[in-house]
């Protein structure tokens, strides 16, 4: 960090500008500050009275433009937390020792000086952390750049009341309080109403109260609920929560303006219809095609006025407030003036069944003149003519005309009976409960009698699915939080005042319209008993107007609210770069207004307007609605179960078994609202969270899906170690070894290609290198070269982690990777690596070496061992075959290894039309047709399907070919020893090769007379059995040798022991290659390295001998166990 003080271009330095100009001023602040110092009483103090223009400007001093000077500050490099770039270094660092030391000379912080660079001192980061805004995104007229955010003399923020707590009553309070309420009151009854309106206020009470901890829990930018739930519970999560939260809010702007349109045609100018119907029974579908026609127009209008500016909305936004809080006002006044002076609102009904009074004035049959008896309108709505003695219909002739009060007050006893719930189906009269009459039989409905009938089949999961848009709008409040003058003080205080408002106007409502309004009025859903008029605002005091203008108003306002919301959510998601198809929704016009976006919002708030039904509109936003604080519950809860250090809310009443039962209330009220809506609602979000998942860009937000994966891994690990694995259970965990070029490239991808075919995505794959140094010097080639590995897993899909080893070198580095790699009981049980093919050559003398000891060190680590010979020739990921066969070769029993693989690579495309043969070998005392039938058996009982082959070796004298072979390994063995001795080792070395060869014929003598003891295997020999059969075929073999001998005197002097490995290595090649030449696949038995390190590099030609002339081979060697089971 370097303050600047002083006149000229230093001073004009902007806030971070780095480079020459910033040295140079850097340089000559240095010496303006050592020039102004001077000692006084021991101690360096500044020449403030000397360097009038050096000095810093007193406390509280301000600017011209009125703001607070302070020194000013160059950051060297420095990256603000979270940007997710890297930190990057100063220049100034990088000027030489004496440059440094004369500017850090005389610092009270010399002993940081070396961290400044990249470190900033907390005086001057404390400042910038204190003055943190969190301004919207995109908006360029409100991120201004921070020098001017200096200056300007800030306005206060909202506080809790305007801020939170009326957009939070302007958005609860809406379309579905004027518009369906009175009418679920009347089907639902009292009580059921009661339950529905208490069930849906606690779970957004609950919801609230986890939103609360999470804003409260650090500084919440402005993206509310989306920011909220995506930061903490990933991007996946966040993505697709937020596009259901987008859509809700899209399909709720829908909501609103059927419910204006609504309003108008039916209440304020019914005459304004566009459509008219021909008959009576197309008025409903009339209604809906008016519906979409003046929805359209309305919505056109509506995107027109947030495309022009948002300043216009928030403008209108108090006056629509407003008319919201003087309808409810009116509601209240209504109501106790009922109770001392009832409306005179008379509602007539035939028999018990209420009429339309849409075409008629008197509820009267006929009524008496001075001239006679007249019939009235009603007479001829229900007869053939207005003659007294028409023919009628039967039920208006048998029932009489009553009329009852429909608003009667609250004291009036009408509570008792609005108690109930009544169900009906579609087309069902509105009748009165306990009313006399005549019923008549076999009823023909006639859709011209104006009766009041039920448009719709309800029920109380449905009545639930119509409510809850009503309590949405809780997030209306933290959506608001950069405008917030104490966002974690007036989110809280202000959502869940504005809840507990709402949900006593709610719970008041209904017990107040089942006490003052007559039950059939209340299930007269547009008022037709009422000559048409709203229901709600019959009740209002002093005029119905007054509740229908204020309810046109307020849906006016909240759909132009949900127009300007939606665009800006999609906005943040987009500019997120989380859903990649979504990217072009993040640009908009010059000032930041998401022009593309509100395009795309208008056109999805169409389909909902085109469906023109509010009762069908209103489940669909409640499903999405309801996920999204399902999630904002299941973020709170997680969090305060992972017990994350970062989890420290301010606001305190909060617990994760609230957070629980509010998610369980919204999982519940999504399937009881509409089953199939909440199926496809989940299926939406689950659609979306794979893409992400997939296709999306990786965040790293620290989110709670991620600690809570960690504490799953954590729990699953200390399980597992407890435990030893069953043979049932166990699978080969695959350590990968890559080799590295130069460039650290990997020089065999098919290696991974192979491990991808084995494993198929399942169980546990580590992919190790190591690099060849020391950390400190090879750090960056490390990171460079496990970017390049792990490009690799994705190109070959291998799902696994990659763990590279800077070592000394790379012997010690296999071994500590080999011992070292996995975590608990997730270690690797294989180890898979490639054949060293320059093991012969002169200028890689240890590849042999290390391969060799790699081999030891997983025997020793009883581990499996797969070597890859001629790996370059695997198949890639994209091959298939169409036939072939994947020979095994089973020699010695290694625990059923050889067994399981093929079984394995054959639920991959690449071998899924290949077939496994088997292959075992029988000695001369074996019973080849009982072994074979054995053989069957058992790969019967591992449910293995495989043809099997017994192949007879025939005990024959060893050729001249194996000792001409064993002849020319010797030699090659004593070169590439002599490449690796001083000329004082060579020459002992050389004495020592003489000395063996003089004695080579006793060492033979005592080598035959002392039995060879067997590796430490499970072979299908017996101990017994192998010493009887060398004791048997002794003399053979001497005698064998002595005729050999006569041709060549040098194979006289060769290690017999190496001359019967020898052997064995050819014959058993050959018959592979007789067998298995044209197989796709060759696995082998890998024989083990000899107990004396002196015949290691034999040990390889061995295996060279062995696997000669195959095209793909698989060396297998067991660890021991049993890892194939015929049990189930």
């Amino acid at each position: 960090m370097l303050f600047l003080r002083g006149a000229g271009l230093c001073r004009e330095l902007p806030r971070g500008v780095v480079g020459t100009a910033g040295r140079a001023c850097s340089a000559a602040a240095g010496v303006r500050q050592r020039k102004s110092r001077v000692t006084h009483r021991g101690k360096a103090t500044r020449g403030e009275q000397g360097a009038p223009a050096d000095r810093a400007p007193p406390r509280g001093a301000t600017s011209a433009e009125g703001a607070p000077l302070r020194p000013r500050k160059l950051f060297l490099g420095l990256r603000t937390a979270g940007d997710g770039q890297s930190r990057e270094s100063s220049p100034i660092i990088n000027n030489g020792d004496m440059e440094r030391e004369s500017f850090f000379e005389g610092k009270n912080m010399a002993l940081f000086e070396e961290e400044m660079d990249s470190n900033p001192m907390v005086s001057s980061l404390l400042n910038k952390l204190a003055n943190y805004t969190n301004l919207s995104q995109g908006v360029v007229e409100h991120e201004e750049a921070e020098e001017s955010r200096r200056r300007e003399v800030k306005n206060p923020g909202m506080g809790t009341f305007i801020g939170v707590y009326l957009p939070c009553l302007q958005n609860i309070l809406g379309v579905i309080l004027f518009l369906r309420l009175t009418w679920i009151v009347g089907v639902a009854g009292v009580l059921e109403s009661f339950l529905i309106v208490f069930m849906c206020c606690t779970c957004t009470m609950l919801t609230a109260i986890s939103m609360s901890a999470i804003a409260t829990n650090g500084v919440v930018p402005a993206g509310g609920s989306y920011y909220m739930i995506s930061r903490s519970l990933g991007p996946e999560f966040g993505g697709a929560v937020g596009l259901c939260f987008y859509l809700g809010t899209t399909f709720a702007g829908a909501m609103y303006i059927l419910g204006t349109i609504e309003i108008f045609l039916t209440y304020i100018s019914p005459g304004a219809s566009i459509i008219h119907a021909q008959s009576p029974e197309g008025e409903a579908v009339a209604m809906l095609h008016n519906m979409r026609v003046y929805g359209t127009c309305t919505l056109a209008l509506m995107a027109m006025v947030v495309f022009v500016g948002v300043k216009y909305v928030n403008k209108l936004a108090l006056v629509f407030l407003a008319c919201v809080v003087l309808s409810i006002l009116a509601i209240y006044a209504g109501v106790i003036k009922s109770a001392f002076d009832p409306p005179d609102i008379p509602v007539c009904l035939l028999g018990n069944r209420t009429l339309s009074r849409r075409n008629f004035d008197v509820c009267a049959k006929v009524f008496t003149t001075n001239n006679g008896t007249v019939t009235t309108a009603l007479w001829g709505l229900f007869c053939n003519n207005s003659m007294p003695s028409a023919i009628c219909d039967e039920y208006f002739a048998q029932n009489n005309l009553t009329e009852i009060q429909g608003i009667p007050g609250v004291a009036s006893g009408v509570f008792l009976d609005n108690l109930w719930s009544v169900y009906t189906d579609k087309g069902v009269f509105v009748e009165k409960q306990g009313t006399p009459s005549v019923p008549v039989p076999e009823e023909s409905r006639n859709s011209k009698l104006p009766y009041v009938l039920t448009d719709i089949m309800t029920y109380f999961t449905m009545l639930v699915g119509i409510y809850f848009p009503s309590v949405t709008g809780i997030m209306a409040g933290s959506n608001r939080s950069g405008d917030l003058r104490d966002a974690q003080k007036s989110i809280p205080t202000g959502t869940i005042l504005a809840i507990v408002t709402t949900s006593f106007i709610y719970l008041s409502c209904i017990m107040l319209f089942g006490a003052c309004i007559e039950g059939v009025i209340l299930r007269d859903k547009f008022g037709e008993a009422l000559q048409g008029n709203l229901v709600i605002g019959m009740l209002a005091w002093p005029s119905p107007w007054v509740i229908v203008i204020g309810s046109f108003f307020s849906t006016c306002g909240a759909g132009l609210q949900s127009l300007t919301g939606a665009p800006r959510l999609l906005q943040a998601i987009a500019r997120d770069g989380i859903v990649p198809f979504l990217q072009v929704f993040g640009h908009g016009k010059a000032n930041g207004e998401p022009t593309w976006a509100l395009l795309l919002t208008a056109l999805i708030c169409e389909i909902g307007i085109l469906i023109a039904s509010l009762d069908s509109v209103a489940p669909i936003l409640s499903m999405f609605f309801l996920m999204c604080y399902m999630f904002v519950n299941l973020a709170c809860a997680v969090q305060t179960l992972l017990r994350t250090p970062n989890w420290r809310p301010r606001f305190r009443y909060y617990h994760w078994t609230l957070s629980f039962l509010g998610m369980s209330l919204c999982l519940a009220l999504m399937f009881i609202c509409s089953w199939y809506y909440a199926l496809f609602a989940m299926l939406i979000a689950g659609c979306i969270y794979k893409y992400i998942e997939y296709r999306g860009a990786e965040k790293e937000w620290g989110d709670g899906i991620r600690g809570l994966s960690l504490n799953a891994a954590r729990y699953a690990l200390l399980r597992v170690e407890h435990g030893t694995l069953h043979t049932k259970n166990w699978r080969p965990q695959v350590l990968v070894m890559l080799n590295l070029d130069s460039e650290q490239c990997v020089k065999h991808p098919r290696l991974l290609s192979f491990t991808t075919q084995l494993k198929a995505g399942k169980g546990l794959t580590i992919v190790g290198s190591v690099l060849e140094g020391t950390y400190l010097d090879k750090h960056a080639e490390a990171q460079q070269a496990e970017e390049n590995i792990r490009a690799l897993m994705g190109t070959e899909k291998t799902k696994g982690f990659c763990q590279l080893v800077v070592s000394s070198n790379l012997r010690d580095g296999m071994s500590h990777l080999i011992q070292s790699a996995g975590l608990g009981g997730m270690k690797h049980n294989t180890v898979l690596m490639a054949w060293p093919e320059s093991w012969k050559e002169e200028d890689n003398p240890f590849s042999w070496k290390n391969f060799v000891d790699t081999v030891r060190d997983t025997t020793a680590a009883q581990q499996a061992l797969l070597v890859a010979k001629n790996v370059d020739l695997f198949p890639q990921n994209q091959e298939r075959f169409s036939d072939g066969h994947i020979d095994v070769w089973w020699i010695v029993h290694d625990g059923g290894l050889l067994m399981l693989l093929p079984f394995l690579l054959r639920q991959h495309k690449v071998w899924r039309k290949c077939r496994m043969r088997i292959f075992t070998v029988a000695q001369v005392d074996d019973n080849s047709i009982q072994m074979k039938k054995d053989l069957q058996t058992f790969l019967y009982h591992l449910r293995i399907s495989a043809e099997v082959e017994v192949v007879e070796m025939v005990e024959n004298d060893i050729s001249a070919f194996t000792y001409e072979k064993t002849l020319v390994m010797e030699q090659r063995s004593q070169m590439l020893k002599q490449m690796q001795l001083s000329k004082t080792e060579r020459e002992r070395e050389a004495q020592l090769i003489h000395d063996r060869n003089t004695a080579s014929h006793s060492v033979v003598a005592a080598r035959t007379r002392a039995p060879a003891t067997p590796d430490k295997v499970q072979m299908t020999w017996t101990k017994e059995k192998l010493i009887a059969e060398k004791l048997k075929n002794k003399d053979a073999n001497m005698s064998g040798f002595k005729d050999l001998f006569s041709l060549k005197p040098e194979w006289g002097n060769l290690n017999q022991s190496n001359v019967r490995r020898m052997h064995t290595a050819v014959k058993l090649n050959g018959v592979v290659l007789n067998k298995s030449q044209d197989a796709q696949l060759v696995l082998l038995n890998m024989p083990g390295p000899p107990k004396n390190r002196q015949g290691d590099e034999n040990y390889m030609e061995f295996l060279e001998v062995l696997t000669e002339g195959l095209n793909r081979v698989l060396l297998v060697r067991g660890s021991g166990r049993e890892v194939i089971t015929i049990y189930s």
